[in-house]
């Protein structure tokens, strides 16, 4: 899995964009915390999307709060971390945070959309 840095205001209107045509998903992460290293960890070992089929972004939380800021006011979500937000045609239909992250989640939102990924 490769990662795109999400580290510029300008990205969050393109990865709205961007979700008309293939899912978003933002992995918002804190470097000082152990559990969001662990989920970090849990999605990257267990991941198996193609880019076309789920295009993961990553976002530094400590670098950037005020990227975060905007996602949780742009699609109404409670800012959490470590925290998933899965965007679809300009809207966030999955919001995950701690244990709750993982690919079998992001699944369960996506079924048509993803290939179903082993546990």
């Amino acid at each position: 899995m490769t990662w795109n840095p999400l580290d510029s205001l300008t990205q969050v209107d393109h990865i709205v964009q961007r979700s008309y045509e293939v899912p978003c998903l933002v992995f918002k992460h804190s470097t000082r915390c152990s559990i969001s290293f662990m989920a970090k960890m849990r999605l990257e070992s267990n991941w198996g999307f193609s880019a076309d089929q789920l295009e993961p972004y990553f976002l530094d939380l400590i670098a950037f709060r005020t990227i975060s800021n905007e996602m949780a006011d742009r699609f109404s979500v409670h800012h959490e971390s470590p925290q998933i937000l899965l965007i679809k045609d300009g809207e966030c239909i999955l919001d995950a945070s701690h244990m709750d992250i993982s690919v079998d989640e992001i699944q369960s939102v996506l079924p048509t959309v993803l290939p179903h990924h082993p546990n």
